[in-house]
């Protein structure tokens, strides 16, 4: 009796498996989306950041102080390898001027009273306006203007110390009296593609996999079947079958598709890879395995083909937020650290960040492989849970299709007068 409820079992579990396959293979949409998507998308976005450094961002100066602080900074911009100093301006019009031509990327103003605050031992302020159009020109005034502010608050501060008659070693040791080192071990350059693809690849999976499974689950609505129709042998106790089935049709193919988004596509543009193989690999399979359930989830909520593409414009980009690559985490509202829960790459992004760029192993991802195991098994009861729920309205669908039309009539709506009118007057 066990070995034969074993064996319809797994035969259940192959024929949903095999069932879910082919309407996948059979969709074109769907495999556009999966196959052009999943081996297109990698690659252009590698390709449109591949180097993501800026050289020598030209910049224009407005110096009306004229003193020998402010010639002095502005050597030493000019001097850094984030800016150059393309244009002194007489005033800001001139300034704005290059800037609207797209001469250069942005502006560095000295007020006139600059070198008397800096005189006075007053706080002294300096204006950077940066070009936003593109981001990594902003990085660049800011980054560049404040190595040389943080560099002129020191020599400055020297001066002062060696005004007073200090030595120039006591007056070192005043300023800095621990020595550091800076040391940029993952990222020296501040390289813009280096933390925002490791993201992007990640997002990139769980977006393409939820799409694909939401346009096949309104197809089949649209079509008047269900993604939860169960077998009539199976007497309506088989909704781990068809989560599984289903699931592991799409966890085999994204186990291709994703190992190419997150561990071949970075390698044929360069990118560091520093971890074990091994360990990056298992945890995508897990992670993939929580793209799945998710997808399920959310996609049982989408009734016709077209509506998952209007979340397209919103989803990826609240999920690459919300990741803490682009915003520090620590700094998120309560509200926002709770919501981020919903998203499988708020935990996946960090553990594939700490395996394959950062080179940590498994303890290091440790916490956030929990997380991710956690967040699988929810999501699974979910899918389940969401199985059930349509068959139960797959069962019962006369006696609520009764119950709404009795509910209509109470409140004097007659849907069948109102077709037989608009029919009327269509013949009109």
């Amino acid at each position: 009796m066990k070995n034969a409820y074993i064996k319809t079992w797994f035969k259940d579990y192959w024929d949903i498996f095999c069932n879910e396959f082919k309407q996948i293979l059979a969709d074109e949409g769907v495999m556009i989306i999966f196959v052009v998507a999943g081996l297109i998308y990698p690659l252009l976005y590698n390709f449109v950041y591949y180097g993501g450094i800026i050289n020598d961002t030209p910049v224009a100066v407005v110096d009306l102080a004229s003193c020998k602080e402010s010639r002095r900074f502005t050597r030493e911009m000019d001097a850094t390898r984030e800016i150059r100093i393309a244009a002194k301006c007489m005033n800001m019009e001139e300034a704005k001027g290059l800037l609207q031509k797209r001469i250069v990327k942005g502006i560095v103003y000295f007020p006139a009273d600059y070198g008397t605050k800096l005189a006075r031992h007053e706080q002294a302020h300096i204006s950077v306006y940066c070009d936003m159009s593109a981001f990594l020109y902003c990085k660049n005034d800011l980054i560049g203007s404040n190595m040389v502010m943080l560099h002129e608050i020191r020599e400055l501060q020297l001066e002062d110390f060696k005004a007073k008659g200090l030595t120039d070693e006591a007056a070192s040791q005043q300023v800095l009296p621990l020595g550091y080192e800076d040391n940029k071990p993952y990222n020296p350059q501040a390289n813009y593609s280096f933390f925002l693809i490791t993201a992007i690849m990640l997002i990139m999976i769980q977006q393409i996999m939820y799409y694909g499974m939401s346009v096949l689950t309104g197809t089949n609505r649209e079509e008047n079947r269900s993604f939860a129709s169960l077998p009539d042998q199976l007497q309506g106790h088989g909704r781990v079958r068809i989560v599984l089935g289903r699931g592991t049709a799409y966890w085999l193919l994204f186990m291709g598709i994703g190992t190419y988004i997150a561990i071949i596509s970075p390698a044929i543009f360069g990118h560091a890879q520093r971890g074990n193989f091994w360990d990056v690999f298992n945890m995508l399979a897990l992670f993939m395995l929580d793209c799945v359930f998710f997808s399920m989830v959310w996609s049982t909520f989408i009734t016709r083909r077209e509506t998952v593409f209007v979340l397209l414009l919103v989803v990826p980009i609240v999920a690459f937020f919300l990741t803490g690559v682009a915003w520090p985490y620590y700094a998120f509202p309560k509200f926002w650290k709770y919501f981020s829960y919903i998203f499988p790459t708020t935990f996946g992004t960090k553990a594939y960040i700490s395996l394959s760029v950062a080179g940590g192993d498994m303890s290091i991802a440790k916490e956030m492989i929990e997380y991710i195991t956690w967040q699988t098994m929810i999501y699974f009861f979910f899918a389940c849970a969401c199985v059930h729920l349509e068959n139960w309205v797959l069962h019962h669908k006369e006696e609520l299709k009764e119950k709404r039309d009795d509910a209509r009539r109470r409140r004097g709506i007659d849907i069948e007068g109102d077709i037989k009118m608009i029919e009327g007057e269509n013949e009109i």
